[in-house]
């Protein structure tokens, strides 16, 4: 047992407990979050457990239960939150003379005030209402930290020690998202005292927790009383006149029959088109109640894997907020209290199911699920206003959509709070909306403000978006990135982003995307051991076009198993085969413009560039088109004198793709090994990718797909390629002292396993005797390369994996090839029981040539 925590150097207060980790190391010395250095003194545990019952409010721990006391008393080997000593609150008074902690205090305590002032003037019935409003939002903002809220409401009596050690497990298994629900469970069933305590621990503990921060300053913005705009919003509307409801009955009916099918286009020759029912083919999306800036979207782009999946979730733990499309509209999520209605931005890249999103969203509200306060919901595609070229008022744009409303709109006009206005993809609008002109608020032509005034759809869009037709309405606009800065100075109340899929909704989307669920299963255990596969699939198209690529060589009819794609560079020269087979009308030479993208996605690669403007499109001959949108997605630029659209390829791997394929469509060859010795001599990594893929394109399997949309391949290249291959491997096979020649030669059988050409593999390694990677750590996906490799090599005899921690997945990799070495070297791998499983299983295997294992 320990003492209370306390400072190594008085003079200052001790981090907010609620907010710090604690661990306890051997010398009994710890470091916090913050890196503040503590120790702890062993004591006797008969004080200690007199001191947990009294200072933390705990019935007797069982030894199973100890490790959950939530107060300072640290049990060896465990972490807790801590929560904050009575003795040292006591202590406060004396740190007045510190200066930065004064200062932080007054700073805490202005934040704070308004909040603490409503908290406790506020009634039982209006806490409630106000968790009540604020739950979904609680429920993720709490993630981070439930540990620390749980264990305040247990030093306040509020949990008991089972209750906290309920919620402790569910965090200690991984399950935050359950923990943070059981804690607000528990809350809400424990009454009004219970919910107060919650709140001032929230309001302690706000720094530390972005998304806490972010719902308190809203409601510190809502003015000094937020309750009575959480009551308007929670009520909801009237119900409808009953002689309107017979229409409304209509509209519900034709939206409905509008979009309870979804339409799939297939790589079928017979059945080009597929009908779904939306129910069963829609897959919930992950947006946010925010839009990220450039430098995010960046960072995503060049991450992979596992890590691309990490990243994002974990930004969604921390900073990024969901939201629901149920809480676009009036809900806590609204910052601005408007009596004049609701205007609601959702942003997304090209085929991340901005339009599906609206569809589902339509659906929903014609069949009763969301929304009852809306009484019409009136969607609009902004390629379908395109083809409106005269002036128009809005009873008349309604009419030329939703011909039976008649007489009736005037009525309609009466009640504008029961209104919700879609217009989706403002980036398609041929008319320029910008709500930065100041003329629209000067020139009386574009003055809209009565839905029977002539004018522009436009200036229809316009008026409804800033309140001046129709005040009180609501709107919805989706657009992608590129656009949104037309809206930087509209009244948007609510901006989101759709994210794409997150976790097991790309597993969720192959399931619903097959019929056949051993086929589902089997194409998404493919793309999930492709970590780069895996990376695109957070976006549904990219999921499509992977769902028709690999679909066809999984299914029972047609089964081509030993044909599937093996390596990254098949996999991609798929997806650019369905980008070709689905644009081939667009584009009259399609090897020239692949050439043209080529160089420019090389010069990127050379340059460690993945955003590209106008000006680099003209330099290379290119023009933005719907062939060149399968490749490039847009983004805005922004800077301080201007705004201007540029260009990304969907992910940093794309553009390293098509810089290889570019070296393969060229007719001059003369410059390819200068080109391929400056790119392997590059020692940061930025040709990595890009070398592998001109690997594996001198691959048959690898062209072939390509070679009918875009002719025959360089043969002097491919031959160039494989020399250059060869004089790499037999360069780098006995250089495997240094990490760093270990890499590069884990790089070149990464070339081998992308060609899988054996002759060459063969030619190369047959004959090695001894490999040692130990001290590199090894992906998944190194495992199945060096598995490959070590299968064509018949004359090993000693395998050195030594900490390169492995684990179980990637020994699963490499089991198949274990029993042809005599010495196996495999400790610090951390393999678990499973690993030993199959170690066993390569001993007991009849070919077994292990003497030495380790």
């Amino acid at each position: 047992m320990v003492r209370p925590l306390t400072r190594r150097r008085s003079g200052g207060p001790p981090a907010d407990a609620a907010a710090v980790r604690w661990s306890v190391g051997p010398l009994n010395r710890i470091r916090s979050r913050q890196g503040n250095e503590l120790f702890a003194t062993p004591v006797s545990a008969q004080p200690v457990q007199q001191q947990q019952q009294q200072q933390c409010g705990c019935a007797q721990f069982s030894p199973a239960q100890a490790k959950y006391c939530p107060r300072y008393f640290l049990v060896p080997g465990q972490s807790l939150v801590l929560g904050t000593p009575p003795n040292i609150m006591a202590q406060r008074s004396n740190w007045g003379d510190d200066p930065t902690s004064s200062k932080r205090m007054r700073m805490d305590t202005d934040l704070n005030c308004p909040v603490t002032e409503f908290l406790t003037k506020w009634d039982e019935y209006q806490l409630f209402q106000l968790t009540k409003f604020y739950r979904n939002r609680l429920e993720q903002a709490i993630e981070e930290g439930v540990d620390g809220v749980s264990s305040w409401l247990t030093y306040e009596q509020i949990f008991s020690g089972q209750e906290h050690a309920k919620v402790i497990e569910l965090v200690e298994k991984g399950n935050r998202a359950d923990s943070s629900k059981l804690l607000l469970t528990l809350v809400m069933e424990k009454g009004s005292v219970a919910r107060r305590v919650m709140w001032q621990s929230f309001v302690k503990m706000r720094v530390g927790v972005p998304k806490l921060d972010k719902i308190l300053k809203e409601m510190q913005e809502l003015g000094p009383d937020p309750f009575d705009y959480i009551m308007t919003i929670a009520q909801g509307l009237s119900e409808l006149p009953s002689h309107l409801k017979d229409v409304q009955q209509k509209h519900k009916e034709t939206l409905r029959v509008q979009t309870e099918k979804l339409t799939v286009n297939t790589i079928l020759v017979k059945e080009k088109v597929k009908t779904f029912q939306l129910v069963d083919r829609y897959t919930e999306l992950t947006i946010i109640s925010t839009v990220r800036d450039r430098t995010l979207v960046e960072h995503e782009l060049l991450a992979r894997g596992r890590d691309h999946d990490e990243w994002r979730e974990k930004l969604l733990r921390r900073e990024l907020e969901k939201i629901q499309t149920t809480q676009l509209f009036q809900s806590s999520f609204s910052p601005k209290k408007s009596k004049s209605g609701s205007s609601t931005a959702v942003s997304g890249v090209p085929g991340i199911g901005k339009t599906t999103l609206v569809q589902k969203i339509v659906y929903d509200w014609a069949t009763g699920k969301i929304y009852p306060r809306f009484q019409f919901v009136f969607s609009f595609k902004f390629r379908d206003l395109n083809s409106i070229n005269c002036r128009i008022n809005l009873r008349n744009l309604i009419l030329f959509f939703y011909s039976y409303f008649g007489n009736v709109l005037g009525e309609l006009w009466k009640n504008p709070e029961g209104l919700l206005f879609i217009f989706d993809g403002l980036d398609e609008f041929k008319d320029r909306i910008d709500f930065a002109d100041n003329w629209r608020n000067t020139e009386p032509q574009s003055m809209c403000t009565d839905p029977e005034c002539w004018c522009e759809v436009s200036d229809i869009v316009y008026s409804l978006i800033q309140h001046k037709l129709l005040p009180g309405c609501s709107v919805l606009v989706t657009s992608r990135p590129t656009a949104l800065h037309l809206l930087e100075k509209a009244e948007i109340s609510v901006w989101a982003e759709i994210l794409g899929f997150v976790g097991d909704e790309r597993k969720e989307y192959f399931n619903k995307f097959f019929e056949d669920q051993t086929v589902a299963a089997a194409v998404f255990k493919h793309v999930e051991e492709n970590e780069i596969l895996y990376t695109m699939c957070y976006n549904p198209s990219y999921c499509w076009i992977l769902g028709l690529s690999l679909g066809p060589f999984f299914t029972q009819r047609d089964r081509k198993q030993q044909q599937v794609p093996k390596t990254i560079t098949q996999l991609y020269s798929y997806y650019i085969y369905n980008i070709l087979k689905n644009h081939q009308r667009e584009i009259e030479s399609p090897r020239d413009v692949f050439l043209k993208v080529g160089e420019m996605a090389f010069t990127g690669v050379s340059e460690q560039k993945i955003v590209f403007t106008n000006g680099d499109l003209i330099k290379y001959n290119l023009q933005p088109s719907q062939f060149l949108s399968g490749l490039l997605m847009e983004l805005l630029e922004r800077d301080d004198s201007a705004q201007s659209v540029v260009f990304t390829f969907a992910h940093l791997t794309i553009q390293e793709f098509v810089a290889a394929l570019a070296q393969f469509l060229t007719p001059d060859c003369g410059n390819i090994l200068k080109l391929l010795s400056e790119a392997h001599s590059k020692e940061d990594g930025r040709f990595e990718i890009f070398l592998r893929f001109v690997a594996g394109l001198f691959s048959a399997q690898a062209a072939f797909p390509l070679e009918k949309f875009l002719g025959r391949f360089s043969h002097q290249t491919t031959c160039l390629v494989i020399d250059w291959v060869k004089e790499k491997i037999e360069g780098q096979i006995g250089n495997i002292e240094s990490e760093t020649g270990k890499r590069n030669l884990l790089n070149t059988f990464h070339y081998l396993f992308e060609s899988q050409n054996k002759a060459v593999a063969q030619a190369t390694v047959g004959s090695v005797k001894r490999l040692s990677f130990s001290g590199l750590r090894l992906t998944p996906i190194d495992c199945a390369v060096l598995s490959h490799v070590i299968g064509l090599c018949d004359t090993i005899k000693h395998l050195d994996l030594v900490g390169c921690y492995i684990q179980c997945e990637g020994l699963q990799r490499l089991e198949p090839v274990l029993h042809k070495c005599e010495e196996l070297r495999l400790d610090h791998n951390n393999l678990g029981d499973s690993g030993v499983k199959l170690l066993s299983a390569s001993l007991r295997n009849l070919d077994c040539k292990i003497q030495k294992l380790k």
